[in-house]
């Protein structure tokens, strides 16, 4: 895709943007954003239109040519798509067998079974970064919170104790590891290696979440002691099921593309050879899509069948999974669009003058960009996407190692302090019965916990790395 060349704005042959062109474009990035932010929080309009309209707006505010900056919204849109469409719906298919099979329930209730007292919140801070591999952020908070509700109220449990580490767990994975939405399209538009970045996510992940989990939750509980609301206890999938998976198999399940993608990445780093024989084999067992598509296969049988699953329910567990994941496919390609966008009337060079001018790491400031996105949309998913468009060029004489690190200070960065413009911190309050005062003392503080301790680890592993 060609820059979109204004004059005064974008990058050409020529040389660097004039300091002119850097206040125009600036102030256009500003209103393009102002503009998003605006339709989703005071018009409440769906995020994929406001995102179209804003990338509409900044190109205007930019000078581009209209049509030029349609083109670049529907080329980035398309590209995104193509990109991680396919492995966000393979995502939603296994998360979702895992779900109605009862295969969820069994994870929960095998750990739940050997752990207790102090151990608590630590099984739960565990069953639920498991299960959050797979699953949207939603999913994983409607499956969990019935589980969470029921063991605060049968083990006499504060509910901040148990609930915040299950909420923890999934918050982590859903900003740092792939195959979630948000790292997959910053793994894309940065070029990242995802073997690495799954690697050194998991790395992070896990200080991070003991931090923001099981450790935080003890100040939670005495700052908000509310009991389990016994009206939002609803029914557990497995419930209405003769039988379920075992617990070996499913939890092998949903590890199995994990372990085929880091497979990848370690034959990648040991054999270093792009000809040599076992490197292309794993090249092409551990690419997302093949990993993702043989754990769904192998789903249909460890968890569907082992469930009693006819074929035609197998069929009908597959469409529903499939439904739900409209909005969230047009959201990330029309942040793609709004990337992609950015990137053609010059924003990335204007960011990698800035960041040569201000001296900012360019870890540092991927992860102030996306939470500056974070805080004003309310959206990891948007943040994620948007700061990747705007730092992917700071990528280019970057290493495997810190390509993949800029992925996870985005990610970091996109899970910065959610307050009431974020569709889960209603989820969150309503569920856990909370007021809004509260919400802020436990969900919101956990959150900024994780984006602080994760961009931290992440600057840290690059002095290192």
């Amino acid at each position: 895709m060609t820059h979109l060349s204004v004059e005064m704005l974008a990058a050409d042959s020529a040389g660097p943007i004039t300091s002119a062109g850097h206040a125009q474009l600036g102030i256009a990035v500003l209103a393009g954003i102002a503009v998003i932010v605006l339709l989703i929080t005071k018009f409440k309009l769906h995020a994929f239109l406001a995102l179209t309209v804003g990338s509409l707006a900044l190109g205007a505010f930019a000078g581009a040519p209209l049509d030029k900056a349609i083109a670049s919204f529907t080329a980035g849109l398309g590209s995104t798509v193509a990109g991680v469409g396919v492995l966000i719906a393979l995502g939603a298919i296994l998360g979702k067998l895992l779900a109605d099979s009862g295969g969820a329930d069994q994870i929960v209730d095998t750990i739940l079974a050997k752990a207790g007292g102090r151990a608590m919140p630590w099984a739960m801070v565990l069953i639920a970064s498991v299960i959050g591999l797979p699953l949207f952020f939603e999913v994983g908070i409607v499956l969990l919170i019935p589980v969470v509700l029921m063991v605060a109220k049968r083990g006499n449990y504060s509910l901040m104790r148990i609930g915040i580490p299950a909420l923890a767990g999934l918050s982590v994975m859903h900003g740092l590891i792939p195959p979630h939405p948000g790292p997959l399209v910053a793994i894309d538009a940065v070029e990242a290696n995802l073997g690495v970045t799954l690697a050194l996510g998991v790395l992070v992940a896990i200080p991070t979440v003991i931090i923001a989990g099981p450790l935080f939750s003890k100040y939670a509980a005495r700052w908000v002691d509310v009991p389990a609301p016994e009206k939002m206890i609803p029914q557990r999938p497995s419930e209405d099921l003769e039988k379920r998976p075992g617990f070996g198999v499913t939890v092998a399940t949903v590890l199995l593309p994990v372990v085929l993608m880091l497979a990848k990445a370690l034959v990648d780093i040991v054999v270093d050879d792009p000809e040599a024989t076992v490197q292309r084999v794993f090249d092409v067992i551990g690419s997302p899509l093949i990993a993702l598509l043989a754990a769904v296969i192998v789903g249909m049988f460890t968890l569907g069948r082992a469930a009693g699953f006819t074929k035609d329910r197998l069929s009908t567990t597959v469409e529903k999974s499939l439904a739900p994941i409209a909005g969230v496919l047009m959201i990330v390609g029309a942040g793609g669009g709004f990337k992609q966008t950015l990137i053609d009337v010059g924003v990335g060079q204007m960011i990698l003058d800035f960041s040569k001018d201000w001296s900012i790491p360019a870890l540092l400031l991927a992860w102030l960009i996306a939470v500056a996105i974070r805080l004003a949309t309310g959206s990891a998913t948007v943040a994620t996407i948007s700061a990747a468009g705007l730092v992917a060029p700071l990528a280019a004489d970057m290493s495997t190692s810190h390509t993949a690190l800029l992925v996870l200070a985005i990610g970091a960065g996109s899970l910065f302090f959610s307050h009431v413009n974020d569709a889960g911190f209603w989820l969150v309050k309503e569920y856990f019965g909370l007021d809004v005062g509260q919400t802020i003392k436990t969900w919101s503080v956990m959150e900024t916990i994780i984006s602080v301790v994760a961009g931290g680890l992440v600057l840290l592993l690059s002095l290192i790395i």
